[in-house]
């Protein structure tokens, strides 16, 4: 990784998004906090908010904003979440489109939620020396559906989401005890091994990401993932909402917690 991306600003990468990059942004600002973005009108926030909460392993809340309001003054200066992603998901009466920006169908009524991601953690095992393999790939890594239940609340129902990333067997342990510490961005991860047992046919066929298959002396863990929101969103069949598209999520000048 290159002296420029380790040194790189929160800041940076949203001006980057603003300036037309729409690339993935794992690995990018090492030691911020990335968030998955959900936007959607005020009258299912607050279903919402209590669906985040019910399952907050994998929708760690960061930031709820107001109605009509782009900014999230908490994870950031000149932060504008209308063109501060490289890419989003516009969906609509059943229908899905991607975009790069959104500020010319900003509605008044939006609400904001910023969820953590599993992105800020790769700062933290980096740094203990550990092997990150979807990072030298330059993927975001597989995620998928399971036939784990979220919490029901209100509006909102649907499948625990996860994410896998390939380790050595020598450095489970290691990754466990490091993510278990970073509440933020998912904490430890909640399977090892077998993707049959999650209830997931086939590993080489994720819902979202792209395949990364454990090489030998490797074991597949699963974290939590803020993508169980945009499962229970797609089932609640809201008429309009809005997220980040997969791998380009919002980062923020928060710093997470390098304790090692």
């Amino acid at each position: 990784m290159s002296d420029r991306v380790l040194a790189e600003s929160g800041l940076e990468v949203r001006l980057a998004a603003r300036s037309g990059f729409c690339g993935l942004t794992v690995g990018r600002a090492p030691g911020h906090v990335q968030a998955n973005l959900v936007l959607l009108p005020s009258e299912f926030a607050d279903d919402f908010e209590a669906f985040c909460r019910a399952n907050a392993q994998a929708c760690p809340l960061l930031a709820v904003g107001a109605p009509g309001s782009w900014r999230l003054p908490t994870l950031g200066v000149d932060l504008d979440l209308r063109t501060d992603l490289p890419s989003y998901l516009i969906a609509e009466n059943g229908k899905e489109r991607r975009t790069h920006e959104i500020d010319s169908i900003w509605r008044d009524d939006l609400v904001a939620f910023a969820i953590g991601c599993w992105f800020s953690a790769e700062a933290a095992l980096r740094a203990a020396g550990i092997r990150l393999r979807h990072v030298e790939l330059g993927v975001q890594g597989p995620l998928f559906r399971t036939n784990r239940d979220a919490v029901a609340c209100g509006h909102f129902s649907g499948p625990l989401v996860v994410s896998m990333r390939p380790f050595a067997r020598a450095d489970v342990g290691r990754v466990r005890e490091i993510t278990s510490r970073l509440r933020l961005s998912h904490g430890a991860p909640v399977h090892e091994g077998s993707a049959a047992e999650l209830g997931i046919v086939d590993i080489n066929r994720p819902d979202w990401g792209e395949p990364l298959s454990a090489e030998d002396g490797e074991v597949p863990l699963f974290w939590a993932c803020g993508l169980t929101a945009l499962a229970a969103l797609k089932n609640s069949q809201l008429p309009f909402f809005i997220t980040h598209a997969p791998g380009a999520m919002l980062v923020t000048d928060l710093k997470e917690a390098l304790t090692i």
